[in-house]
């Protein structure tokens, strides 16, 4: 199971391109809530977010609202406080994918995935793995992502899909239910992220872990996982013998 940003692909695509896009494209977005039934919903699950939210910015905001609920205008300032603050929120994640569906259909959007990427997971398809995807971005953004790489589609590769609405990603409790929709024991997964946090909820889950070490990348420090550099790093066979020592 693999996490995508800074893990498939460089951090920077998806700060200095998808993220501004998104940013940039979210008010004309949200003006087609009159006609869209889907974004409807997702102004109202953020509204509902927003009346939640534990931020005190954001509850200053909500505060300052002049409508009751508050406009899809003033939703979209809260929107965009979550994006500066790069705050986790599930509508928003929705909205951004649907935006992000129309760049790449446009051709702004073209996916950047690590060199290493697609023939690691070719071979390990054709050796018969099962592939899943876990990341914080939405599972129709994740599968736009690999739709639409500078080398095609990729998205067969992969059989299960999972993001936050699954559980968030720090949490051991997530892990322990995405091994129980992949119909397997925990300890017969393994999970590759750049994120030690990450790494070390899937670790407390039972889970196997691979720490994936890329240039630019913020987290350096491996921790007590196995480091890697490129996905043709991984030796299974070394990984599950690490871990049934510590076991």
């Amino acid at each position: 199971m693999l996490d995508i940003e800074g893990t498939t692909c460089p951090i920077d695509f998806v700060s200095h391109t998808l993220f501004p896009f998104a940013q940039k494209n979210l008010s004309e977005a949200l003006k087609q809530r009159s006609i869209d039934a889907e974004i409807d919903s997702l102004v109202i699950e953020s509204i509902s977010e927003w009346i939640s939210d534990p931020d005190p910015t954001s509850q200053i905001m909500l505060e300052q609202t002049t409508h009751t609920p508050p406009s899809t205008s003033e939703v979209g300032d809260y929107l965009q406080h979550l994006i500066q603050s790069d705050k986790k929120s599930p509508a928003l994640k929705e909205l951004q994918g649907i935006i992000w569906k129309q760049g790449y259909a446009s051709g702004e959007l073209k996916s950047s995935l690590f060199e290493d990427v697609h023939p690691q997971l070719d071979l390990w398809k054709h050796n018969g793995l099962i592939l899943a995807v876990y990341s914080s971005g939405s599972i129709q953004a994740q599968k736009l992502l690999y739709r639409h790489t500078s080398e095609g589609d990729l998205t067969d590769l992969f059989s299960y899909w999972f993001d936050t609405r699954t559980g968030p990603k720090l949490v051991q409790q997530s892990y322990e239910t995405i091994a129980e929709k992949l119909g397997l024991p925990v300890d017969q997964v393994l999970f590759v992220s750049d994120h030690p946090g990450e790494c070390d909820a899937a670790r407390q889950s039972g889970m196997s872990t691979a720490f994936c070490l890329r240039e630019g990348n913020p987290h350096q420090n491996a921790g007590n996982h196995i480091l890697i550099q490129r996905l043709s790093d991984v030796d299974l066979d070394s990984i599950n013998a690490s871990e049934n020592q510590k076991s």
